[in-house]
């Protein structure tokens, strides 16, 4: 009896702490972010006034909100150029070089460096005064450039720290699922004479659908919430001209005190991502969704069945009780 009882409580624990924290910190600060996004609250005054979709009408209509979506779509687009450069490297470390260990380790390094050190680093290495780039360039007698100073360049140049930020744990993705591929199919396919592209794209990208639909998800995240790299490297200027949506959307309840809108910017990234990335889900493995499509069916038809039968039974139980009645 004293062991069943240690059992539920444990048990208790377990699922209470859990559950707890799952409200605390996500359930109830959603919830919150929700209902603020529907006023024009500022953060301060313990009052606020409810203004309906306001916020969200705004999200659609300010030049400069879509002017910092424009920035994270060029984050967006140049780590999706690079994929097909991560999958070759990935292939690389799979099958021609030995002892690739060491290689793993340096190239998934960089993630796990902290991002606001990497962002300092690399302000180093883009200043326009005595920077390393800079320095190089005057060994061959080129002009200064104005890496995070000149608008046109200047996202570009926090592109680049992005990718090699976050292009190591992609080629680490790769390179498990290129392991996990049936090494019989690829020989197989040698002795037919299939060449290296052949096989990457009847084999290798067939199979590897799981492992791209990851990197692809964490590609559309990364590129809509950047804002470390941004924040610390130029502040988003100069001007807005490297403001990311991210970043835009804190200093919209922070430095301009329109909490409200922020909160209404928030939900619409949220809701951007799960569209996306279902959309995507939709594109890349069409298959899972026709099967879950089929359970639904499948449960929906057995719903049906159960309903009919119960009406049928519900029917013929009147029809006797009538003829009980007409027999009395």
């Amino acid at each position: 009896m004293r062991d069943k009882t240690q059992r539920s409580i444990l048990l208790v624990c377990f699922l209470a702490i859990p559950t707890v924290l799952l409200f605390v910190f996500v359930l109830y600060p959603a919830f919150k972010l929700a209902l603020i996004s529907f006023t024009n609250w500022d953060g301060i005054n313990p009052s606020y006034n409810y203004v309906g979709f306001k916020n969200y009408t705004q999200v659609f209509q300010r030049k400069d909100i879509w002017q910092s979506l424009k920035n994270n779509n060029l984050y967006f687009v140049l780590h999706l150029l690079f994929i097909p450069i991560e999958m070759y490297l990935a292939m690389l470390l799979d099958r021609y070089i030995k002892k690739s260990e060491f290689f793993k380790t340096i190239v998934f390094m960089p993630y796990i460096i902290n991002g606001v050190a990497i962002a300092y680093m690399f302000s180093f290495l883009y200043s326009s005064e005595d920077g390393v780039l800079n320095g190089l360039l005057a060994l061959g007698n080129i002009g200064k450039i104005r890496w995070l100073s000149d608008p046109k360049i200047v996202n570009y140049s926090l592109v680049v720290v992005s990718l090699w930020r976050f292009t190591g744990v992609h080629i680490i993705l790769f390179l498990a699922g290129l392991q996990s591929i049936n090494k019989d199919m690829l020989e197989a396919a040698l002795i037919d004479g299939a060449s290296v592209l052949q096989q990457f794209i009847k084999i290798i990208i067939p199979n590897m659908k799981s492992i791209l639909s990851i990197v692809l998800f964490l590609n559309v995240r990364g590129a809509l919430m950047v804002f470390d790299i941004p924040f610390v490297m130029t502040s988003g200027g100069p001007g807005t001209s490297s403001t990311t949506f991210a970043l835009h959307t804190i200093k919209t309840a922070f430095e301009f005190s329109n909490f409200g809108l922020a909160c209404a910017m928030a939900i619409a990234l949220i809701i951007a991502i799960l569209v996306i990335s279902v959309v995507q889900s939709l594109i890349l493995e069409p298959e899972k969704f026709k099967v879950k499509l089929n359970g639904v069916k499948v449960r929906m038809k057995k719903e049906g069945v159960k309903a009919k039968t119960v009406l049928e039974e519900e029917e013929e139980r009147v029809e006797e009780e009538e003829n009980e009645r007409v027999t009395i």
